[in-house]
């Protein structure tokens, strides 16, 4: 069955046959010609491309702007604060607990303390309005307590912090398989007055 198929078409196509249909090409009346269609295809893709690069322009600037942390040293927050260019802007400030400093508030709950630089000149108030701080964010008297905090300068030239991380103090000696534990005094806190 199938060849008698394939003979009726194999007539169908061969040309000159006067009982077979003429086959003709469709007609392309009103197509623009190729190079017309590729200017037209290659000017929508421009357009989509600028529409794309402007809505991911709009989205993106001011966000990432915004979202921006900058991460500095005390010295270099403090040297920035007297021309006021970051009072308002989230930055992340790394330094030392002052000893002695560390002071909390209860109502409403508040910790208070200083932050110096390494070469301990400049001195940043920190005021911190959470109840818990970490556990080994400690005022110890011999000092060394590394403090990252994460929040913005206010224009009284404290800083409001919104995150306080604190460095673990105590040091491994694989020498002697032991730990310092120069941090796990217990805290010493001053009631704000």
């Amino acid at each position: 069955m199938s060849r008698k198929l394939d003979d009726e078409l194999a007539q169908a196509i061969i040309p000159g046959d006067d009982e077979a249909p003429a086959l003709e090409k469709p007609a392309t009346a009103g197509t623009p010609p190729a190079s017309q269609s590729t200017r037209a295809d290659v000017g929508l893709l421009v357009v989509l491309l600028v529409l794309v690069g402007a809505v991911v322009t709009f989205v993106i600037g001011p966000g990432f702007k915004n979202a921006a942390v900058y991460a500095m040293p005390v010295d270099m927050l403090v040297a920035a604060n007297g021309k006021g260019e970051l009072v308002g802007r989230k930055v992340r400030v790394e330094g030392e607990l002052v000893p002695g400093t560390l002071e909390k508030r209860d109502q409403p709950c508040e910790y208070r303390f200083n932050v110096y630089g390494k070469d301990r000149k400049e001195i940043l108030p920190v005021r911190y309005a959470q109840c818990v701080i970490p556990d080994t964010f400690r005022d110890v008297p011999q000092g060394g307590v590394q403090v990252t905090v994460e929040g913005s300068l206010s224009k009284d030239s404290a800083f409001e912090a919104s995150l306080v991380m604190a460095k673990c103090a105590s040091k491994y000696d694989p020498k002697t398989h032991t730990m310092e534990e120069s941090a796990k005094a217990a805290p010493t806190l001053k009631p704000i007055d």
